[in-house]
């Protein structure tokens, strides 16, 4: 029923009573059960200052789950251009390309990967917020660097996350491929990937509109065990509604007790409905209906769930009904 390739964005969740050093052993573990059944590519996030999220540079992870594995695509979805000189992204990512040649990503955004300003500005050493220009300046030149600077061998692939028009635009300006972050504000999926493809100009990069789609995808043999998973990242969304960052990621157990408002549940209720949560059949219908609805190339899934069995768990079961629907 899905017909375009599956893929995975790890954001490195460290669960309440573990320690963060758990979350990166994690990361091989996790690496090479993705490839074991066959995904496409893992990219890692940038994440800075956050009781929740690991802040581990996609650059490493990347580096150590590439020595692990042999044929999965890995890279950086994405590390965020304002927080880094160029010409060192250029560099870092061109090393590995050379070190793991056609298997190395280069996803780039420009949010600051925090919501603490005082690690904003400590991550561009005292500047402000970058502006329009800048960024595209920025992605203008990592993109010069690695061709004309770098020039290692094989290039890493290029890719521009969005989660807006704007984005959209840039994507289109520059001939990259687009990661649409569905999982971060679905409602501005439709629009930008019209404006990508209405105004998207062929490169060395890319020849033709090419997207991906992240989605936020929790799968489990029943709905109830996929709403019990879905719990300790409710309970973080919830904070984030409130404007509240520090927010631990806590247990199922934890979430399940937790006092969420009216209004919480109804706006959490309308975020799953445009992800994909719960049953293998209900899960594959719905990322095919995505597929469908956005013209996808690719779906990426990104499932933030307490236990690394679990999660991987997840991915199993999609990729079983969904073989298993496809097969004659």
């Amino acid at each position: 029923m899905i017909d375009v390739p599956l893929s995975a964005l790890e954001v490195a969740m460290v669960q309440t009573g573990t320690r963060a050093v758990e979350t990166l052993r994690d990361t091989a573990a996790f690496a090479q059960g993705l490839e074991r059944l066959g995904y496409h590519r893992i990219w890692y996030a940038e994440h800075h200052h956050s009781p929740a999220i690991g802040a581990f540079p996609p650059v490493v992870l990347t580096a150590h789950s590439a020595a692990s594995t042999s044929v999965i695509r890995l890279g950086s979805g994405g590390v965020l251009a304002p927080n880094h000189a160029p010409l060192t992204l250029a560099e870092q990512f061109g090393t590995l390309a050379a070190l793991h040649p056609d298997r190395i990503d280069l996803g780039i955004g420009r949010g600051p990967g925090t919501f603490d300003e005082a690690t904003a500005r400590a991550l561009r050493r005292g500047a402000g917020p970058t502006t329009d220009a800048e960024y595209h300046d920025d992605v203008a030149a990592i993109l010069s660097f690695l061709v004309d600077e770098v020039a290692l061998g094989p290039l890493p692939e290029p890719w521009l996350l969005s989660s807006s028009t704007a984005g959209a635009a840039l994507a289109a300006a520059l001939g990259l491929p687009i990661a649409m972050a569905h999982h971060i504000r679905p409602g501005n999926t439709q629009a930008a990937l019209e404006r990508y493809r209405a105004e998207f100009t062929p490169s060395r990069w890319c020849e033709e509109p090419r997207v991906l789609v992240c989605v936020e995808t929790v799968c489990a043999e029943t709905e109830e065990e996929a709403a019990w998973r879905v719990g300790p990242m409710n309970v973080v969304k919830a904070g984030l509604l409130k404007g509240m960052s520090e927010i631990p990621f806590p247990t199922p157990e934890k979430a399940a007790t937790h006092p969420f408002t009216a209004q919480e549940r109804q706006a959490l209720a309308g975020f799953r409905a445009q992800q994909a949560v719960g049953t293998p059949e209900a899960v594959v219908q719905r990322l095919a209906q995505l597929a469908g609805e956005t013209g996808a190339d690719e779906l990426m899934l990104t499932t933030p769930v307490y236990d690394l069995g679990d999660r991987i768990r997840s991915f199993e079961l999609i990729k079983k009904y969904s073989e298993a629907m496809t097969a004659p």
